[in-house]
């Protein structure tokens, strides 16, 4: 496959190229969205095969067997992460947002109090208060250009209401790949306070070289509180068939939301079932290589760019195809900054503020498109910035 060419997805309903102003006001043909984090190539051929099969059979009625879909997920932990899982263990969603709605659901009341280590995905913060939960925001400290958790200054926000915690890992929006270390001090943390954990995992393979990722559950033995979130979406570009896991070793807490996946009624897309099934296997994970080989020559060319105007810089990226960029030493007002963004070089990012505090001075910037615009982002945004040269 050719990730270099380019895709036309405006006009196709896509939330990425068709709704740009819903977070930015600006919409056209030259406007360039580096906001949703999904990417711009066509999915694999194996998942394109299996879906064609599944269309030439021609019936699409109610179905029960998760089987393959299971020992897919389960071989694909094995042979990618080194983490072996049984299959039993795996749940199925209607993707991960539905995944984390009805685990707060499930395991917390409310009012209950959620800890999101933030800067963090901002679907996390809206799943949580639309639950009617409070949102307990642990700020990361920033060292040597790195994120990194402060413990005590999570501790000193707590009011002993809290009873779940939200790991981002490896981390959006800021890339880092935590180490052992970090994730068993991230478990103690959580065993402290009494805490339930969601461990989001969907950008697991997307893991660039240098860094190796580590399953949460592999390093940790609080089985008991813990669900480990995954899915083929970020990797394959498979969102919109709607498909999640939530693998569970302990069987109280997987039974606990077994019934409430089925008092909900809810069930995964058949379509999404397949791709996860085609997406799990060697055509895959060959696929798989290749893309995270290319989205890092994004990475490279992008921060070369973007690192180049002085007073920006790029944080240092170990997984995801999420940039997050630093504008403070421009000393610009957000105001400022987006007009500069958004009216001059006509890029629509994710602002820094929706990803909670310690983000105010970032926008994210997603690379998973074609080299060619990712290097006309760069492009617009040194022009837009040239006075600064």
């Amino acid at each position: 496959m050719d990730f270099d060419d380019l895709i036309t997805r405006r006009g196709t309903g896509s939330l990425k190229w068709d709704a740009t102003k819903l977070v930015s006001g600006i919409e056209g043909e030259d406007v360039l969205p580096m906001w949703v984090a999904d990417t711009d190539f066509q999915i694999a051929p194996v998942i394109r095969d299996a879906l064609v099969a599944m269309a030439d059979y021609g019936v699409t009625g109610y179905f029960s067997d998760l089987g393959k879909a299971r020992d897919a997920v389960a071989c694909w932990m094995s042979t990618r992460h080194d983490w072996r899982i049984d299959p039993s263990w795996v749940l199925a969603s209607h993707g991960l947002g539905n995944a984390l709605a009805l685990i707060i659901d499930a395991l917390t009341e409310k009012d209950d109090g959620v800890v999101l280590f933030t800067p963090v995905y901002h679907s996390f913060a809206e799943r949580v208060r639309v639950a009617e939960r409070r949102v307990i925001e642990a700020p990361l400290a920033v060292n040597d250009g790195r994120m990194s958790f402060d413990f005590d200054a999570a501790a000193a926000q707590l009011d002993g209401s809290e009873r779940m915690l939200i790991l981002c890992s490896p981390q959006n929006p800021g890339g880092r790949v935590w180490t052992t270390a970090e994730l068993q001090a991230v478990a103690d943390f959580a065993r402290a306070h009494d805490l339930y954990v969601i461990a989001d995992e969907i950008h697991h393979d997307l893991v660039f070289p240098g860094h190796t990722f580590v399953p949460f559950a592999k390093v940790t033995d609080i089985a008991d509180r813990l669900v480990t979130i995954t899915a083929p979406s970020k990797t394959f570009n498979t969102a919109g068939l709607r498909y999640g896991n939530l693998i569970i070793e302990d069987a109280e807490l997987r039974a606990r939301l077994q019934k409430t996946l089925h008092g909900q009624s809810i069930q995964p897309n058949m379509a999404g079932v397949r791709a996860c099934e085609a997406a799990y296997s060697p055509d895959g994970a060959a696929w798989a290589d290749a893309q995270v080989a290319y989205l890092d020559a994004n990475r490279q060319a992008f921060d070369a760019g973007v690192n180049a105007i002085p007073g920006v810089r790029s944080m240092p990226l170990e997984a995801t195809y999420l940039a997050w960029v630093d504008f403070s030493g421009t000393g610009m007002s957000d105001a400022e900054l987006t007009a500069r963004l958004e009216t001059r070089a006509r890029i629509v990012t994710n602002k820094g503020a929706t990803f909670g505090t310690g983000g105010e001075s970032y926008r994210r910037f997603n690379l998973g498109t074609q080299r060619a615009r990712v290097d006309e982002a760069v492009a617009r945004l040194q022009d837009a910035f040239s006075d600064l040269q």
